[in-house]
């Protein structure tokens, strides 16, 4: 069984976070549980979920089946914005603990910030505060806040977050949103680290501007220097600039490549030519306008 070589991030409450790990983001529940077990047996060791993936069971059977110990195993997972408010982000926690088969979480994440109902936010973030008060997770934090969302969570909380997942990747690299993570010593968590959110994208195929860092001149000139691939160019270059990539597969030798990136090291002048095609133009929503009514799901069976 493969053991996780890459770094790890100190989080700030002294929990330690492996730096590279494996997003489900919409992989098919069919095809999670061999996507889990095949990223184990390849040496990741963090797992990121959510509820509104609608495959925690999957991934709590993937991590049963791969025979690497519960306690080897950072897993992560989200509460959605029909469950914010306290009582019931304590209830969706509940749930998605049961779906995955777990006992505890190390690390439980707010999915959005909703700036035109931040007192539920917060009351939701308060309720992941009691969770981690009762060790019942070992860490929390929250996803796609900007800079002032987090002042104001902080402000009203007294509690800073852990991590902050975040769109990041070559076309959107949020330097200064990092910049005032890292400030606040909160790890940035890279969603869509390679890219994908602009090439296959909602906004993306709505405006027709389809965008693929994969296929830059840039990036597949370094591929060929370093006899790599593109994707493994980026997400090296995600290691580089700080941030805890999760790229999302399902296909094993995808799996495999990805992670493998860990004994070669991108020039200083490489990273920046890379940090240079950023367009300042997101992929996925704009965190101001984010609400269960702009994404109506639930997260109930």
């Amino acid at each position: 069984m493969a053991t996780f070589k890459g770094p790890a991030f100190r989080l700030n409450n002294g929990i330690e976070m492996p730096g590279f790990g494996l997003g489900v983001f919409r992989s098919e529940p069919e095809k999670t549980v061999a996507a889990v077990q095949s990223a184990l047996a390849h040496g990741y060791r963090l797992i990121d979920t959510a509820a509104a993936y609608m495959n925690e069971q999957q991934v709590g059977e993937g991590i049963r089946a791969s025979g690497v110990p519960r306690e080897d195993i950072f897993v992560t997972t989200k509460v959605w914005m029909t469950d914010y408010g306290y009582d019931r982000t304590l209830h969706a926690f509940d749930r998605s603990l049961r779906k995955l088969g777990l006992d505890y979480l190390d690390l439980y994440l707010t999915h959005w910030p909703v700036p035109s109902a931040f007192d539920e936010t917060v009351a939701s973030y308060k309720a992941a505060m009691k969770l981690l008060a009762e060790g019942r997770v070992r860490a929390i934090g929250v996803c796609n806040f900007s800079s002032s969302h987090l002042r104001n969570l902080i402000e009203q909380t007294g509690h800073i977050p852990a991590v902050n997942q975040i769109e990041v990747h070559p076309f959107f690299i949020q330097s200064d949103l990092r910049e005032a993570d890292e400030a606040l010593g909160i790890i940035t968590q890279a969603w869509s680290p390679i890219g994908g959110i602009k090439r296959d994208g909602e906004k993306a195929k709505a405006s027709g501007k389809v965008l693929d860092p994969l296929s830059h001149p840039s990036v597949v000139q370094l591929a060929t220097k370093y006899t790599r691939s593109p994707a493994q160019i980026i997400l090296r270059w995600q290691i580089q600039i700080g941030t805890c990539p999760i790229p999302k597969s399902v296909r094993p030798e995808r799996i495999a490549e990805n992670i493998d990136i860990f004994d070669f090291s991108l020039a200083a002048d490489e990273v920046r030519a890379i940090s240079a095609l950023d367009t300042g133009e997101r992929g996925g929503p704009d965190p101001e306008l984010v609400s269960p009514q702009t994404f109506p799901l639930t997260t109930h069976d």
